[in-house]
């Protein structure tokens, strides 16, 4: 069964499949196209909820203005009992979720996650604040070639890199792709988000997925969440970048089986 939805906020949602409610929140630049490789096998096991997040994909016209903002409008629009998988900038709102309203969600699956993305003086899991600082500012330059390097960024470490660029690539540059200050505001979000306090007060259980070889969200991160969330499991991909479910989805819906 198959119901794509937007509400009068322009949020897109596409909801597929039968059983408990699952909730997907893609990356940052992506849209729910890019969980295309794994819907089919999960959706026999779950209902899915794709949320296109605002400024991306079909969601485009709604405005992206802040973490905060992105989490509340998607809540909105959402079952009254669900899991959430995020991957990236996803698993940041996934938290947001999870911290917002406990009551209603069940579960957390965070991909290639991190509850901070800038290294720190005490964070070294994350990336350079003048890597994306840099981003930024050739956005406005060259939109395409800074998107392409960024993708490049995301398949570093995997085993089958030509593959997954090319899924990325088809994932963000298709279609209608966000424009540059939609792009813009979710670096912010990226520079200046820091959940790391917060952790301690997610108490649903936690699958954590991340590649081993990730360089854009290091492994140490996901570690170091498995250590701080009370009832975290981590699932570490060896060869993987920053796409698990994109360089070996197999393996990635394996990992449901504990849902």
């Amino acid at each position: 069964m198959h119901w794509p939805d937007t509400d009068m906020a322009g949020i897109h949602i596409e909801t597929t499949g039968n059983g408990p409610d699952l909730v997907m929140l893609h990356g940052w630049a992506m849209h729910s196209g890019v969980w295309d490789s794994v819907v089919e096998p999960l959706s026999r096991r779950f209902r899915l909820h794709r949320v296109d997040l605002p400024g991306h994909g079909a969601s485009r016209d709604c405005v992206l203005e802040s973490l905060e903002q992105m989490t509340a409008v998607i809540a909105d629009r959402l079952p009254g009992s669900y899991s959430v998988c995020g991957w990236s900038l996803g698993g940041q709102v996934a938290i947001r979720l999870a911290l917002q309203a406990p009551e209603r969600v069940q579960r957390l699956v965070l991909v290639a996650s991190t509850p901070c993305f800038i290294k720190q003086a005490d964070w070294p899991w994350g990336m350079e604040a003048n890597t994306l600082a840099l981003f930024m500012e050739n956005l406005m330059r060259d939109y395409t070639q800074t998107l392409n390097r960024f993708l490049t960024l995301q398949i570093s470490g995997s085993e089958d890199q030509t593959r997954v660029l090319a899924r990325l690539r088809e994932s963000v540059l298709c279609d209608q792709p966000p424009d540059a200050a939609t792009l813009q505001t979710g670096l912010k979000i990226l520079q200046t988000s820091d959940l790391r306090a917060e952790l301690n007060r997610i108490g649903q259980p936690v699958l954590l997925i991340h590649g081993q070889n990730d360089v854009i969200t290091p492994a140490g991160a996901a570690e170091w969440m498995q250590q701080h969330l009370p009832r975290a499991h981590l699932r570490l991909f060896p060869h993987c970048g920053h796409a698990p479910f994109l360089s070996f989805p197999e393996r990635f819906v394996s990992c449901f089986d504990a849902l």
